[in-house]
């Protein structure tokens, strides 16, 4: 059988400007990974691949991991790793502007719109602006799932760097589950955190969801975020 990693990005910059890319918290969170890998493994990680979305966040944390573990193993982009805009989600049900989530009532405002657009979204009832269709953003996870399988067999180490939306669609996926399911296994994604399938030629098996074992410890108690 074979490994697939699959990590989600590290802290990225909630409520900024510009999101898409880590916190200084994100790059130490990635490196620190990358140092567990190494010291888990040794010799034996060897990644035959990694493949990430295309957004900066997910590249940042792959170049932190591989700095941590001492790794050079050649990134392929696989645009359908992307995440979905969480904005454009919210706008589609709730037009007017929401003020920037910066207290606990604005934070669960925020979120609480999100599911309600996540689930209008997978149902088909709404079309996000500058989004695929929910089929086709099941299809580009699916699709990295199946070159895994593929290009890969039933052997090796294969990481993949994502977000919280694809990785959570690859367990409900592989699970069989309603789409509920991943909106919550969604929404529960910590930063840094590892998913691991088993995969031969035929399907992947989950064996973990949403592991943080770099950051056991008292010393890395604030390490762990989930946005």
């Amino acid at each position: 059988m074979g490994t697939l990693y699959l990590v989600r990005h590290g802290q990225a910059s909630f409520g900024a400007a510009d999101y898409d890319q880590l916190s200084d918290l994100g790059q130490r969170q990635s490196v620190r990974l990358g140092e567990y890998l190494r010291a888990r493994h040794g010799d034996g990680l060897r990644l035959n691949a990694v493949l990430t979305g295309t957004l900066r966040r997910q590249r940042q944390t792959w170049d932190g991991i591989a700095a941590g573990a001492g790794l050079d193993t050649a990134r392929t982009e696989w645009p359908g790793l992307n995440e979905y805009d969480s904005h454009a989600v919210i706008a589609a049900i709730h037009p007017e502007p929401l003020p920037k989530p910066d207290t606990p009532e604005r934070y669960r405002q925020h979120f609480r719109l999100l599911r309600e657009g996540l689930q209008a979204w997978m149902d088909g009832r709404i079309q996000p602006v500058g989004m695929p269709s929910y089929a086709d953003f099941l299809a580009g996870v699916v699709g990295a799932l199946d070159h895994v399988r593929g290009l890969h067999g039933g052997d090796g180490q294969v990481l993949i760097v994502s977000s919280g939306g694809p990785i959570a669609t690859a367990v409900g996926h592989v699970l069989g589950a309603p789409t509920i399911a991943s909106i919550e296994l969604n929404l529960r994604i910590r930063n840094t955190a590892i998913t691991e399938f088993l995969f031969n030629p035929k399907r992947h098996q989950l064996l973990t969801y949403n592991t943080l074992p770099h950051l056991n410890g008292p010393e890395y108690e604030d390490w762990v975020t989930y946005a």
